[in-house]
Parts: structure tokens; C-alpha cells; sequence
């Protein structure tokens, strides 16, 4: 049987334009400078060849040149800064690198367990998402409260917490984008306007074509 995964020149990523994971996995690539074939996907018909190398079924899934598989988004994140930081996103200490670690496992935690009720209440049986949306609202009142003292989340520059952080900030103001700029959060939403205006976003944001494409064929069975 064929490999699904063969070799290649490149690490192959497998990446859902919207994802936020996926976009996080994207930044940190693009600014490392590390090339990747970008394979787009559906998340309703996944193609066997991701799923061979992580039948966890979501994105994005890094298959490196070795075969070696990364299949979490900030391991993707650190696997290509820690090759190459050019714009130093990796905090030079301990106690910032701790700082930031927790600021990122607070938004992959409770933040984000909010953040996909108020979004989407009628996948979890919610008449609406009004109670979440309050208590997410918590997490980025001391994200405005940060950004109210630095330029950026754990200081004066652009890091990894704030790669790893906005694009789910991004998710949640577009939800309801009214009551987001009703908000006392002015750094906040300047922070996000910033970074959704940035050139390294609209690269990262850029159409592709889904994956396999005309020629490339879907293996028999893919979901």
C-alpha cells in the first residue's frame, strides 16, 4: 500500500484557512521563514492522508521531512521558532516565557470553553451564549488591562502570546462586533485592529485551493 505521507522537500501542513489554531500554527511558521506545503482541507472531508498521520481528525497537523508528525499548534509553534526567531517572539527569559505560557493555557482553557458557547449556544443545548460571553469577557478585561500598560501582551513587542492569542480574541469580537466596540477595552481593540491590519495576517489569511485538488485524487474512504 502506498504511503499515504511520502517524503518530501518540505514539511507538509495540513491547515483550515478559519481554523484558530491553524492561523496561530501559520504565524509562527511564516515568521520563522520555514517553508511548507500548505495543504488546505474541509474539515466535512478530510483526506486520508491526514488522518494516516493523526487520526485526532482536526488541524493543523505538521508532518515534518522525517515523517515525524506535530499535531498540536503550539508545538508547531515552538518546533519552528526555536529553529529560527528572527523577530525574537520567544520571551528571553524564564519568568517571561512563564508568563506567557500561562497567559496562552489561560485562552486555550477557560477562555476558550466560553468562547465556543457564546459562539455557537446551540451546539451545547444554550438558548443563547449570553452567560458565556460574560465570563469570557473576564480574560479579556486583564488582556485590556496588559495592553493598557505594553504595546503588546507581555511587553514592548510582538511575541508568541500574542500569535498564539489573537486570532481567538479575533473569533470572539466578530461574534457580536457591536458589543465588542461597545466595550471600555480602547487598547484591546486597537491590539486586534493592529494585528488584523498587519501584512504577516493577510499572508497567513490567503486563499488555498483544498487539498487534494485535480490530479491529486481522494483516497477511497476519506471523510
Amino acid at each position: 500500500m502506498p504511503d499515504p505521507n511520502p517524503p518530501t522537500p518540505v514539511p507538509v501542513l495540513y491547515s483550515f484557512r478559519r481554523c484558530p489554531y491553524a492561523m496561530r500554527a501559520r504565524l509562527a511558521l511564516r515568521v520563522s521563514g520555514h517553508a511548507v506545503e500548505h495543504r488546505e482541507i474541509e474539515l466535512k472531508n478530510k483526506p486520508d492522508a491526514m488522518l494516516q498521520a493523526s487520526p485526532k481528525g482536526t488541524v493543523p497537523v505538521l508532518v515534518l521531512n522525517d515523517g515525524a508528525v506535530l499535531e498540536q499548534s503550539l508545538d508547531i509553534m515552538r518546533w519552528a521558532l526555536e529553529r529560527h526567531d528572527p523577530e525574537a517572539w520567544l520571551p528571553a527569559d524564564e519568568a517571561s516565557r512563564q508568563d506567557a505560557w500561562v497567559l496562552i493555557a489561560h485562552n486555550d482553557g477557560d477562555f476558550k470553553h466560553h468562547l465556543d458557547r457564546y459562539k455557537y449556544p446551540h451546539r451545547y443545548g444554550l438558548a443563547d451564549g449570553l452567560t458565556h460571553r460574560a465570563q469570557a469577557a473576564v480574560f479579556l478585561e486583564s488582556l485590556a488591562q496588559r495592553l493598557a500598560a505594553n504595546a503588546y501582551l507581555c511587553g514592548p513587542r510582538f511575541g508568541i502570546a500574542d500569535a498564539a492569542i489573537a486570532p481567538f480574541v479575533r473569533q470572539f469580537a466578530h461574534t457580536d462586533k457591536a458589543w465588542f466596540a461597545q466595550q471600555g477595552w480602547p487598547a484591546l481593540a486597537q491590539w486586534l485592529a493592529d494585528f488584523e491590519a498587519s501584512a504577516a495576517f493577510a499572508q497567513v489569511m490567503e486563499k488555498h485551493p483544498v487539498w487534494p485538488g485535480v490530479g491529486q485524487g481522494l483516497a477511497p474512504g476519506a471523510h
